[in-house]
């Protein structure tokens, strides 16, 4: 059985010597050469300069670790690790078919997979080295459908899009949000209404909160009033597979509609358990090919087939990432039995999490979690105190002993979103910190108890 974390370890590196050895078989099919002795390394310096790596490797957080709560960062699946370093064993371009045939048939099987996901009948797609690109390519396809044109995003969406929209050349509008920190429904239909709107962008999990806007309603609004709809799925999108109404899974109707979208955003290196970076975007229409339309006097030549880079903005791509993710897909596939049992722990932890919170007398919860994101606060008064104590439990949890040590991360508030969400508390700063948890990590369900109890033992025995 190969396991994650230290506990597969050892199966892991067996799996990897296979790795090297078969690749290097492979190899030797084309018949021996001598290396030239430029590339020579001498073993001794060799180990004394991976001994310095492997201790400057331990200045990192623990973010393998359940107890490591903070950003949204996890290691990936041993599996993805195999698949990597087996193809980067040979370092395939999936730019063009003459850089990477075998992986960039992977590439196309696990983007019809991701399609499959989220319900597009036909589609045009491609893995990218990041959200941020992929966001890059959607509102690229935005601003060439709809010239002239701005794109909407909700104040809580990641800050990417003004960036993009920046660079771009295009004009960005800001859609305030409700209470919960989804898009304000009401205010952007207003803006609908005035006809300057081309592609309106709905995120289905913010970095920040974690909130789903309902793209089931904002499709409907947009295509009563004549706008594409985007959705930036890059941390939620693998939610799709538990977004099954029930207990322990997530609403339905937002992910759901996202097969009626013009594009969607989807970061298989967060939920997808792959190494960083893996992006992918996909469209529904295949006729926004057009858009990326170019030539080369010295690529596309081994195949007549469409090679990647001609409907990419991105050239040289890893290979390997292709084959990380199609390697993991064949072993924890996208259903809710594969990767959705990945998933299903964090979420419940969230839920477990906010009741203990609830219960709390020395805890508030901002806002219910709507995935796998809680934020939370300490009681005070104050702003300036909340800002203190989320602070002192940011800062102290991590210099604990090792065994003992907890790692969290920060949100900035202000007073009117603590009071829109019914929190009173004296306005005497404009903004301060509240606590914030990322439980992406399935063993994290486990330490729900652990984590709790840590927090309030911090704000009990600290002077902040």
């Amino acid at each position: 059985m190969l396991r994650s974390g230290p506990a597969g370890a050892a199966e892991l590196g067996e799996q990897l010597r296979a790795a090297v050895a078969h690749m290097a078989r492979w190899m030797d099919e084309y018949g021996g050469f001598s290396p030239h002795p430029a590339l020579d390394v001498e073993v001794g310096a060799l180990e004394r300069a991976t001994d310095e790596l492997r201790t400057r490797l331990r200045e990192n957080y623990p973010f393998f670790h359940p107890r490591y709560v903070g950003q949204m960062l996890k290691p990936p699946h041993p599996v993805a690790v195999i698949g990597y370093l087996t193809a980067m064993m040979i370092n395939p371009n999936n730019h063009a078919l003459d850089g990477g045939p075998a992986t960039a048939r992977m590439e196309r099987e696990v983007v019809s997979q991701l399609a499959a996901m989220f319900g597009f009948d036909q589609h045009l797609g491609h893995l990218t080295s990041s959200g941020t690109i992929a966001n890059l390519e959607a509102l690229f396809v935005a601003r060439q459908t709809h010239p002239g044109k701005t794109v909407a995003y909700s104040a809580d969406a990641h800050y990417t899009h003004a960036r993009m929209c920046h660079l771009l050349g295009m004009d960005g509008t800001v859609v305030p949000t409700v209470a919960d920190g989804t898009m304000d429904l009401q205010a952007l239909e207003e803006l609908l209404r005035t006809g300057g709107v081309g592609t309106v962008v709905a995120t289905t999990g913010t970095t920040g909160l974690g909130a789903v806007d309902p793209v089931h309603d904002i499709v409907a609004l947009c295509r009563h009033y004549g706008a594409r709809v985007h959705v930036d799925a890059a941390y939620g999108g693998f939610f799709r597979l538990i977004a099954d109404d029930s207990p322990d899974g997530v609403a339905a109707a937002p992910f759901a509609a996202i097969a009626d979208c013009d594009s969607v955003v989807v970061d298989p290196h967060k939920h997808g358990l792959q190494p960083y970076g893996c992006g992918a975007v996909l469209f529904r229409d295949p006729g926004v090919a057009r858009h990326y339309l170019h030539d080369s006097p010295y690529t596309y030549f081994t195949s007549d087939d469409l090679h990647l880079g001609e409907i990419s903005l991105e050239c040289s791509r890893a290979g390997a990432a292709a084959a990380a993710l199609w390697l993991t897909l064949r072993l924890l596939p996208l259903t809710p039995e594969g990767l959705g049992a990945v998933l299903r722990p964090g979420r419940r932890a969230a839920l477990v999490w906010a009741q203990q919170i609830t219960a709390s007398e020395q805890l508030s919860l901002y806002q219910h979690p709507q995935l796998d994101i809680l934020t939370y606060f300490p009681n005070r008064d104050r702003l300036s105190l909340v800002d203190r104590a989320s602070a002192h439990v940011l800062t102290q949890g991590m210099r604990l002993p090792s065994t003992q040590s907890l790692f969290v991360a920060t949100y900035t508030a202000d007073a009117a979103a603590l009071a829109a969400r019914g929190h009173q508390v004296v306005a005497d700063v404009p903004h301060g910190r509240i606590l914030r948890s990322v439980l992406m990590k399935p063993e994290t369900e486990q330490h729900v108890p652990f984590l709790h109890e840590q927090v309030l033992d911090l704000l009990a025995g600290g002077h902040e």
